[in-house]
């Protein structure tokens, strides 16, 4: 389901700022992306995370920075006493003796150099990560709470339009034999008066009734009603049944085409185009369900 959520935290001399943003997928996918220095509490993030959201593409934007301390930098001697010859160096040569300013010297490429050999950097600043990405993730969790409702209120409008046209299909059925059964007895008749020829009528009774279990459509629309009963209760449930509609929404659109192959009625057929559009509808929203 897409959401974002976001949070900044600054405590225990680290400042951590996480994004959360999530796109629709049948599956979980997550990439964190931040300063390298945290790549290995990726597995940490990642438990977290599928604790909230079970399915999504989801991309954790997390920026870390430690407050600035004096062991956090350190000056290359080497390099410094090498700017300062060079600098004294050149000044006996054009006959400037001044001493070189130090806040000039120390902005010199190279003279001050941040300490990177605290490799327990990360671990410290876990605390507050994990802090920062609750917050995240529960603003992400109150933003999708408001999208599912409207998504909620949308798919049961759609499902009334469904059990509304399979109302229409299943008044029309029965129509459909009885106007095929007085089709073929008017053209029966009518080859019988220009032939002056005779024809058994149980002929004629076993022609209906095989285009009658041709076109019976009873067993479709019973699963059909249960198919929507079932996906009616998955909308009432808490737990997770993005995949379980997924699945109905599919047996949905094929028990609703069997219905228009099998008809073989104009009327039935504009009314499974109706259904059709709205089941469509239904599986786009679908895939924004966790």
């Amino acid at each position: 389901m897409t959401g974002y959520g976001d949070a900044h935290l600054h405590a225990d001399g680290v400042s951590v700022s996480v994004e959360i943003r999530s796109v629709n997928n049948r599956y979980f996918k997550l990439t964190v992306r931040g300063n390298e220095l945290f790549s290995g509490i990726e597995s940490q993030i990642e438990a977290l995370t599928r604790k909230h959201i079970n399915r999504g593409t989801i991309t954790i934007n997390l920026r870390v920075k430690a407050d600035a301390t004096a062991d956090k930098y350190r000056i290359d001697t080497n390099v410094l006493q090498s700017y300062v010859q060079q600098i004294h160096q050149l000044g006996s040569q054009i006959g400037i003796s001044e001493t070189p300013h130090w806040d000039s010297v120390l902005q010199l490429p190279g003279v001050v150099q941040e300490n990177t050999d605290n490799d327990d950097e990360q671990f410290n600043a876990w605390p507050v990560i994990e802090k920062t990405l609750k917050t995240a993730l529960e603003k992400f969790d109150t933003m999708r709470q408001h999208e599912g409702e409207t998504t909620t209120v949308d798919l049961r409008e759609n499902l009334a339009t469904i059990a509304q046209y399979l109302e229409q299909v299943e008044a029309k059925s029965p129509n459909v034999i009885a106007g095929y059964r007085d089709r073929m007895t008017e053209r029966v008749n009518k080859v019988l008066e220009e032939f002056d020829v005779t024809v058994d009528p149980s002929t004629l009774l076993r022609e209906v009734a095989i285009f009658t279990d041709r076109v019976n459509i009873s067993e479709e629309v019973v699963r059909l009603k249960s198919h929507l009963q079932q996906f009616e209760t998955f909308l009432t449930q808490k737990e997770s049944t993005g995949r379980k509609l997924d699945f109905l929404t599919q047996e949905l659109f094929r028990e609703t085409n069997t219905i228009g192959s099998k008809a073989n009625d104009a009327e039935i057929a504009k009314s499974v185009v109706e259904m059709k559009t709205a089941i469509e509808k239904i599986r786009e929203q679908v895939q924004n369900i966790e």
